[in-house]
Formats: structure tokens, sequence, C-alpha cells
């Protein structure tokens, strides 16, 4: 029988990622202790808990993913042309400002990609723990799932 406390549980589940504002790794932390603690007590719990943690290491693969694709566009990019600032004394200082390469947009893309995936991270998580204390299941979308 689902009760409040178990609602609570699992909206405290998905909540509990937000503590890796505080804590290193506490999106990860926070979720395996309460899930791993509570997991027996209701199925509901078990799915919430499992939810979260398959979401969370699934945004870790693809954060990983997007900054091994995007560092090396602006590696190229700084290191194509090193004779950017010519500085020979106050008198003679010039800043050579050339075109933006296109690896700079490429990498500059994935850098904003990064950025909306992260607002609509944060809204997930939001959107996931209105549903546990409705009572109901959520589905993070576009999860892997690790644990089954």
């Amino acid at each position: 029988m689902l009760n409040n406390h178990h609602k609570n549980l699992a909206t405290f589940i998905h909540l509990s990622t937000f503590s890796r504002f505080v804590i290193p790794f506490g999106n990860f932390i926070g979720p395996i202790v309460l899930w791993a603690a509570n997991k027996d007590k209701s199925e509901f719990i078990d799915t919430h808990g499992k939810q979260a943690i398959n979401f969370q290491i699934s945004v870790l693969l693809y954060a990983i993913i997007i900054g091994t694709l995007s560092v090396p566009f602006f590696i190229f990019k700084l290191f194509r042309g090193l004779d950017v600032i010519d500085f020979h004394g106050f008198h003679d200082f010039h800043i050579n400002v050339g075109e933006p390469s296109p690896l700079l947009y490429i990498g500059g893309g994935l850098g904003a990609l990064a950025v909306i995936a992260f607002i609509i991270e944060l809204a997930l998580i939001v959107k996931a723990s209105l549903s546990a204390r409705d009572g109901q299941t959520f589905k993070y979308p576009f999860t892997i799932n690790f644990l089954k």
C-alpha cells in the first residue's frame, strides 16, 4: 500500500540530487544512500530510486561525451595562432583579433548545448519529484537503465 511516507521518500530521493551543489558527487551519494536504505520498504521507492540513479549516471555519461567532443575544438583554436598577442613594451602593444574559426563556433555550440541540457536536467528532476509526491511513477527521458 502506498502511503505518504513512501511518497515523501521517493520525492526526497529525486530532490537529493540537488545536494551536488553543496557536496561533491552529492547527486550520486544522496539518491544511492536514500534508495539503499529504503528500497525494501516499497516497490514505489525502489522504482523511483533506480530512476533517479540511472538518470544521474546517464547525465554524467552524456556530459563526458559532450566535454570530450568540445574540448578539442577549443584547443585547436587556441594553439592554431600563438601570435595573438605581440608585446614589445608599452609603446608597441598589439592584439591581433582575426575572424573566429568555425571550430570555435562548433565548440561554443556544444557548450551552449551543455547549458541547455543542464537546465532541462533541473526541470526533469523537479518534474520527477512532483510526480513522486503525487504517487505517480516517472520515467526520465534518454535514460540508460543501468539498474533494473
